[in-house]
């Protein structure tokens, strides 16, 4: 997956988010100025980047002590330029309890933080303090800088369909100290550190349940229109950043599934938790028009081609809901009746139906 670069010069020109090809060109045209991504501790010199200006032209970074100021994106000109470096995310300890509807418990050291999707706290201990932030509460530089910021990291959980404020929850006192974090509904909580998987998972837009702060939870945008339309998950994804951390929520059982180079599999649609961002993710179609319409599995199926690993889910909520809805009298649905052809009968004398 292509990442994004950051540009910023001394005089207070900024580019970014954009293309390595977009970064060259740049640094091409002036070198002269800082660049940051995906998978640097810090923002760098431009002219000692071998990505922007070539190996040849690359210049030796001895960076001083302490380091050079760093530059942050979408700063208001009427503030000072503040310093942002890549965040590294509090180390957590942790525990998960149950088999069928689940609980993360985590442990905190005094000054570790976690964030949360408000509403999912289970319980915590007295030492651990609360705070509900607008943004995703990471401390990147969407969460920490100015208005304009703000609403960009806010906005990018909206289009996500989640809250649009978070929960921090710290530890304000000595020794160490829990939080626990439940499950919507019933399935399975999947640790995911992102150091391990590159510093990005691509993941199903509501699966986020808790992460050490310093995650980040962005967007990531389908750029296949038919991926986007018959996939499942829309043209947007969530994008969990950082070195940290994270907790997903899976419905049902998890299968993790490590795909080889070039290694194919096929999905129903909806059975997709998340993903390496090395991961190809396409659509085929499921057959011909018979089999799509009276086969049960829709008319596409979701390809996934390696390299990289996938985590797939037995029971997509959507597909729960959908059958609870179906079954409901009251929406239109057909009761079996317990199987008895004496269930309405039943029903009524249970007080269960009304006419």
């Amino acid at each position: 997956m292509a990442r994004d670069w950051y540009i910023e010069y001394d005089d207070g020109r900024k580019q970014g988010p954009i293309s390595k090809i977009e970064a060259k060109l740049a640094a091409k045209s002036d070198s002269s100025g800082y660049a940051w991504t995906t998978g640097m501790n810090e923002w760098q010199p431009m002219n000692t980047l071998a990505d922007l200006v070539g190996e040849e032209n690359v210049q030796p970074y001895n960076p001083p002590s302490p380091p050079p100021p760093i530059h942050k994106q979408n700063t208001p000109t009427v503030e000072p330029v503040q310093t942002y470096t890549q965040k590294v995310a509090d180390a957590i300890d942790y525990e998960i309890f149950g088999e069928d509807i689940q609980y993360v418990e985590i442990e905190l050291d005094p000054g570790e933080s976690a964030v949360a999707e408000a509403g999912s706290m289970m319980y915590k201990h007295s030492a651990i303090t609360m705070d509900t932030l607008f943004g995703d509460g990471s401390g990147t530089k969407e969460d920490k800088g100015g208005v304009w910021d703000k609403l960009l990291g806010a906005g990018k959980r909206i289009i996500t369909g989640e809250s649009l404020f978070t929960t921090v929850f710290t530890h304000s006192g000595s020794g160490k100290a829990k939080v626990a974090f439940a499950a919507p509904y019933p399935g399975r909580i999947i640790p995911i550190n992102l150091k391990e998987h590159g510093g990005v998972l691509i993941c199903q837009k509501d699966c986020f349940l808790c992460a050490a702060k310093g995650v980040s939870i962005g967007i990531f945008f389908q750029k296949k229109i038919l991926t986007a339309l018959f996939g499942g998950e829309g043209f947007i994804m969530q994008k969990l950043e950082g070195d940290g951390q994270a907790f997903i929520h899976a419905g049902g059982m998890l299968k993790e599934i490590k795909l080889q180079q070039g290694e194919v599999i096929h999905l129903d649609t909806g059975c997709l938790v998340a993903m390496e961002p090395t991961v190809d993710f396409d659509i085929i179609q499921a057959g011909g028009i018979k089999t799509g319409l009276f086969g049960g599995e829709g008319f596409f199926f979701a390809q996934l081609k390696g390299p990289g690993r996938v985590w797939v889910q037995s029971l997509p909520f959507s597909r729960l809901a959908g059958r609870m809805y179906a079954a409901a009298p009251q929406a239109g649905g057909r009761d079996a009746g317990e199987g008895s052809v004496l269930g309405i009968v039943g029903d009524l004398a249970m007080g269960n139906r009304n006419f």
